[in-house]
């Protein structure tokens, strides 16, 4: 299958290198060079297909179209807006970034502590770009994008107001890769609306491949700045905001001038000799380029005066400012941590810490089955086997185990904001776990063990991120929206200090069928003679087509259950379409028709499949929900992993998830033709 063939070549792809930093993945397959290539020769400026000088590039509600917010804007190459265009001047440097109409503090804040790192800054923002000899309109960054780095490209036209850049732009006005950078990052996730509200953490991750730790400063451990020092000498990111309290308060600004709501980027933390002690300083970034700290250390305040240490530099009015750490732990509320090795923070040497990384998918009806509140169908999650066999080195806390961060991802989700939809609240839980991995354990594990650990909270965030330390000893980690039935696609990572082994936890596929065939002698005469009678009405040979088949079993079916009172049993027969896949599976010589011995085994195999559906419909609606159908396939002889369950679910079931007798019927006749008939290989390349 296409899916089949698609994993596969991104396996083989990622196993000669496609998808690192180094050999990032083409986005939408634009190759960089082969169009700057192409636009050389040809003379002319490279516009962008994919990402149009268009309103839809710029958003859909508060940008969209018919707001007044995008009135007048026209799309300008930088060559119109000055005479003499930078791509970096100097260097990248934090000065660089002022917000504009737009959004997206978060994002900013995370592109300013990016510019203090040059190695982590390379990576994003390739060399060899600027507005000289090479130059033909294009562009191009390189941003992580679950799992994997994307190659973007852009062309150079940007939103123009009233002769000003509307988003982003340099305090310089001739400087234009932060402006280049925001639009390709606007790219990757659909217009520019999409970029509007976030965490900086989703910035973070997205320039460097790490996973972001958030700290609430309330709660702060005491060895807080000495985890900021060492984060900022590990070239770490970091990010701070002040929680709103209500909707008004949305970057109010406070009589100090912080602002509330608002992404700051801490820069730097440094200890000087005041009046005889010392003094713990932060330096702080606005990213609107302007409004800072107005209490004490802040830009030319009379504290400087009193220092003995080297001076720090704090006088320009650039968005930038120092304050005091004890001010800053009583003014901000959080802090956001990224770091490619996240064991920096907490020890003193800089080790690389072992990464699995792993996708799946929550579809409704089959893999999203919501938070433990769900006891019904929590279960039906994806589930993950984390095994951590050594121990810490050094513990720094005296305390012995094994150190890992989970860090679970949604994915695209702000790509779907233009069609309505949102980041879904997700979390997920760890239990202790024994036994055998390709096994997808069932609600009976989860209604008698309890769970070890947990994500700190579930939240609405695009990733839920939390650090352990358990044990050695193997776990299963349960992923989850909050409420069940929420389609979506996520990425759960593992960062560990020692190697760990994280591998999917899921039923193989394979079927163990009955023989359920019955001769033509075993036939009882009363059975006989009814089939004769209704085979010798509608054919000279004795035999049944799907059409009398059709006829045949739903008489035969309706007085079953009439005689036997079964009315919780809700069905109107079986269609044209089962009765041919019925004929299908029990036709062994292929002439589309059903002899008396094939006829009776099938009637025998209905009969089974009726009391498997009866014992399985749990709350007896006389019909069969998704849950009970999982359960219904492997007492019926299959044991199927979440992928094709989900393809059956959406083959099969209503839109209320549930499948009624006739659905049931032809999900188990298809599924056994294809077990019988075909090896297992292909029904697992058939179903994807």
């Amino acid at each position: 299958s296409l899916t089949f063939a698609s994993t596969l070549a991104k396996k083989r792809a990622q196993a000669a290198g496609f998808g690192t930093n180094a050999n990032a993945t083409k986005y939408l397959n634009q190759d960089f060079e082969a169009l700057r290539r192409q636009c050389l020769s040809g003379g002319t400026l490279f516009s962008d297909p994919s990402f149009p000088a268009a309103p839809e590039s710029l958003g859909f509600k508060e940008l969209g179209p018919s707001s007044y917010k995008t009135r007048g804007i026209v799309w300008k190459r930088p060559g119109e807006l000055c005479s003499k265009p930078e791509f970096i001047v100097g260097g990248a440097t934090r000065t660089d970034i002022c917000q504009g109409a737009l959004g997206d503090c978060w994002l900013l804040a995370a592109i300013a502590s990016l510019t203090l790192n040059e190695d982590v800054l390379a990576r994003v923002v390739p060399a060899g770009q600027s507005f000289g000899d090479s130059y033909a309109g294009i562009f191009h960054f390189q941003f992580w994008q679950f799992g994997e780095w994307v190659d973007v490209v852009i062309d150079d036209r940007l939103p123009v107001k009233d002769g000003k850049l509307v988003f982003v732009h340099s305090a310089e006005g001739n400087e234009f890769w932060s402006a280049l950078l925001e639009k390709a990052y606007a790219k990757v996730n659909g217009c520019y609306e999409a970029l509007s509200g976030g965490s900086t953490s989703e910035g973070f991750e997205d320039f460097t491949g790490g996973i972001a730790e958030s700290y609430e400063l309330s709660k702060a451990p005491s060895n807080m700045f000495q985890i900021i020092q060492k984060a900022l000498e590990a070239g770490a990111l970091l990010g701070c905001s002040i929680d709103i309290t209500s909707a008004s308060d949305s970057e109010a600004v406070t009589r100090q001038k912080l602002v509330k709501g608002h992404a700051y980027s801490l820069t730097g933390a440094t200890e000087v000799n005041y009046r005889g002690r010392k003094e713990k300083l932060v330096r702080m970034r606005n990213p609107w380029g302007q409004v800072e700290w107005t209490g004490a250390w802040s830009d030319g305040s009379s504290e400087w005066n009193n220092i003995s240490s080297e001076r720090p530099n704090a006088s320009a009015e650039d968005g930038e400012f120092w304050m005091s750490f004890s001010d800053f732990l009583s003014h901000y509320s959080r802090i956001e941590i990224c770091t490619l090795t996240p064991d920096a923070i907490t020890s003193d040497s800089v080790k690389h810490w072992a990464v699995t990384n792993h996708d799946g998918t929550w579809r409704r009806g089959s893999t999203a089955g919501g938070c433990r509140n769900n006891a019904y169908t929590f279960w039906m999650n994806p589930q993950y086997v984390i095994k951590l066999d050594e121990e810490d080195d050094d513990p720094d806390d005296n305390e012995v185990g094994c150190s890992f961060v989970v860090g679970l991802i949604q994915k695209n989700r702000r790509r779907l904001r233009k069609a309505g939809e949102d980041m879904h609240t997700i979390g997920f839980a760890i239990y202790e776990f024994q036994g055998q991995r390709d096994v997808h354990l069932d609600k009976n594990f989860f209604l008698t063990h309890a769970q070890k650990a947990r994500s700190e909270t579930f939240v609405n965030l695009r990733e839920v991120c939390t650090r352990f330390k358990l044990p050695p000893g193997e776990y299963l980690v349960v992923p989850s929206t909050f409420e069940p039935n929420k389609d979506g696609d996520f990425c759960l990572r593992v960062f560990s200090e020692k190697q760990t082994e994280t591998l999917p936890c899921d039923d193989p596929v394979d079927a163990e069928l009955p023989d359920e065939t019955v001769s033509d002698s075993e036939v009882d005469s009363g059975f006989r003679g009814m089939f004769v009678k209704l085979a010798g009405a509608v054919s000279r040979d004795d035999l049944l087509c799907s059409k009398h088949l059709n006829f045949f079993e739903n008489r035969r079916a309706h007085d079953h259950l009439k005689q036997n009172h079964r009315t919780d049993i809700k069905t109107d027969g079986f269609s044209l379409e089962t009765c041919r896949i019925m004929v299908n599976l029990m036709d062994d010589n292929g002439n589309g028709k059903l002899g008396l011995g094939e006829f009776a085994t099938l009637w025998k195999k209905i009969q089974r499949y009726l009391g498997i559906y009866k014992k399985n419909d749990m709350d007896n609606s006389g019909t069969m929900s998704t849950p009970e159908l999982r359960l219904a396939l492997k007492e019926a002889g299959f044991t199927l992993n979440n992928t094709i369950f989900q393809l059956l679910v959406a083959r099969y079931a209503e839109t209320d998830m549930t499948l009624d007798f006739d659905n049931f019927v032809a999900c188990l006749m298809r599924l056994e033709m294809m077990f019988r008939k075909s090896p297992r290989c292909l029904v697992i390349n058939y179903f994807g």
